[in-house]
């Protein structure tokens, strides 16, 4: 509930909160992005500006922090920071520390810059290992904590998980002996302010889950809730940013944009209730807009300015073209129509139609003829007749549009996008070297039924016409390698095939949690396919983590194995 009034604090800080795009291992480029956001914020009358976890060298760093002398370059790049700030501005930074550490293991710290010197350093107490996170292979736990003071405020500053204490997810408050609660023990030191510096990563709708922890808190303590986070690409992983700030009590005085930097200022002691409801998004929209930001960051921090990929007319590599065109620009990407001996020619017609609707390039090049080259080569002449049309043949074209894909990668430098979605990567419709061939796999954590709804989002919603085109979205879905072939000859229609993918991948279902609303038969092949190709999915390029279990990062599976479930 919101409430009509103001919350105020002891001593007025005017607060500024940097959510900034960083890129991991560049320390100087972060710390003058740093200062560049510092600088504005002074400019505008901040006196204590906010960054995120890590933000020194950018989350996560992984396994750069085990190199020797990376945490100390990292310490040296706060103490120049400091220095460079002016004099009356402050400004607290996420960065790892061997200050202030007693062990072999560095520490993620959160230091309090002013007057040209680190005034104050905190350390994280609760380090995730779960989901994508493995902080305590590289990291020491906090042995306690304690305010920071700026201004007559006492800061209760804490990193990240620090506020996750007595989530269904963690276990910190579990056991005969359970960790200390970071945010209660800053609270019962009577702090002013609470300030939490993240890098917590996208998922659909995971900011009401942060709002919600936050307002715990607050409950508990009646004091306002600074939370600012990162955004940004980052590999598998990307950031959304919504940095908000709850008041003392807990309602909503700021929420600021997703996927995108932002600087914003307020006052401690004048923190507005939000007067109107901050908008809201459909699932389409962040599913669409956290791959575009994975996509361009992924490109742009690793040095790609074009991509290329497959255009078979179908609904995935025309999503695929799509996002790519948005985030990367339509002049810097192109298409290759590979079609086959068994392509319709609405195939092209669609694929070309698409190229047009997205100004992107789109170029021929048909595959009959390296076909049959292969089929005249007297070591394989044998294994392909003996079986026309069957799975050695159908892979084998799709490895040649694979091969073509990555020709024309490596002779432009161009980023090559796979095209594959997660359904189909869950039960092993996609052929390694084929259509997985690539150096980012764009829609391997959409659904199929994802890939179809964001389609109508775009054409209904984004761009408000059929840049789509709209018999990509009606006909039948099919490869289109063999004759009068279509997915749902080898696959359950995809409505059943994805209900039962999101119970066991993303709810850990049971075959037998699944008998009552689906076909015993079909769980038990979803669930043999799912088992059996988790060695495709372990070489397929990365792809932007949307779920809680995205196949590489968020959900970790062996392949040589023989448990099956019900």
């Amino acid at each position: 509930m919101d409430f009509p009034i103001v919350s105020k604090v002891t001593n007025s800080v005017r607060l500024a909160l940097l959510q900034l795009n960083f890129t991991v291992g560049d320390l100087v480029g972060n710390r003058d992005l740093i200062l560049e956001g510092a600088l504005e914020a002074h400019g505008r009358g901040a006196e204590l500006a906010i960054c995120t976890e890590l933000a020194i060298c950018a989350y996560p760093p992984k396994d750069y922090l085990l190199r020797d002398g990376f945490v100390a370059a990292c310490d040296r790049a706060v103490e120049e920071l400091a220095s460079l700030l002016p004099a009356d501005m402050g400004l607290i930074v996420g960065h790892p520390t061997w200050w202030n550490v007693n062990g072999t293991y560095p520490a993620n710290a959160a230091s309090l810059l002013h007057g040209g010197k680190v005034v104050a350093t905190v350390h994280k107490t609760l380090l995730p290992n779960y989901d994508v996170f493995d902080e305590r292979r590289y990291f020491a736990s906090a042995e306690s904590v304690s305010p920071m003071e700026f201004r007559g405020l006492k800061l209760g500053v804490h990193i990240c998980e620090d506020a996750w204490y007595g989530e269904p997810e963690t276990n910190y408050h579990l056991g005969n002996t359970p960790q200390t609660d970071p945010v209660a023990a800053l609270g019962e030191q009577g702090v002013d302010l609470l300030i939490n510096i993240s890098a917590s990563p996208f998922e659909v709708e995971k900011l009401e889950r942060r709002i919600g922890l936050a307002r715990r808190h607050v409950a508990k303590f009646g004091k306002p809730f600074v939370f600012v986070n990162q955004i940004g690409g980052h590999d598998d992983l990307v950031f959304d940013g919504q940095s908000f700030v709850l008041n003392a009590q807990g309602t909503t005085a700021l929420v600021m944009s997703r996927f995108a930097t932002a600087v914003e200022i307020l006052d401690t002691d004048q923190l507005p209730t939000m007067h109107t409801p901050r908008e809201s998004y459909p699932r389409e929209a962040d599913l669409l807009d956290a791959v575009m930001l994975g996509l361009r960051d992924y490109a742009r921090k690793t040095g790609f300015t074009d991509c290329v990929l497959g255009l078979s007319g179908g609904v995935d590599s025309a999503l695929a073209a799509y996002i790519a065109a948005q985030a990367v620009g339509p002049e810097h990407v192109h298409g290759l129509m590979m079609p086959s001996r068994h392509s319709s020619d609405h195939s092209i017609i669609d694929a070309q139609k698409l190229a047009d609707n997205l100004g992107l390039d789109a170029h021929l090049i048909k595959i009959d003829e390296i076909h049959q080259a292969y089929e005249g080569a007297q070591v394989v002449s044998e294994d392909l007749s003996s079986n026309p049309g069957g799975l050695a043949d159908q892979n084998l074209q799709a490895r040649i549009r694979g091969a073509l894909v990555m020709i024309r990668s490596n002779r432009h430098n161009w980023l090559a996008l796979a095209t594959g979605n997660k359904s189909e990567l869950a039960v092993g419709y996609c052929t390694l070297y084929g259509d997985m061939a690539g150096g980012f796999a764009v829609l391997s954590d959409l659904f199929k039924k994802d890939v179809y709804a964001v389609c109508e989002y775009v054409n209904k919603v984004r761009e408000g016409k059929p840049v789509i085109p709209e018999n990509i979205l009606t006909k039948p879905p099919s490869a289109e390698l063999a004759p009068n072939q279509f997915d749902q000859d080898s696959l359950p229609p995809y409505p059943i095939l994805d209900g039962i993918l999101e119970a066991l991948i993303e709810d850990d279902a049971s075959a037998e949690d699944l008998y009552e609303d689906f076909d015993p038969q079909i769980v038990q092949w979803v669930l043999r396919k799912l088992d059996q190709n988790e060695f495709k999915r372990r070489q397929m390029p990365p792809g932007i983590k949307l779920t809680p279990k995205a196949f590489g990062v968020g959900r970790r599976m062996p392949m040589a194995a023989k448990y099956r479930l019900g």
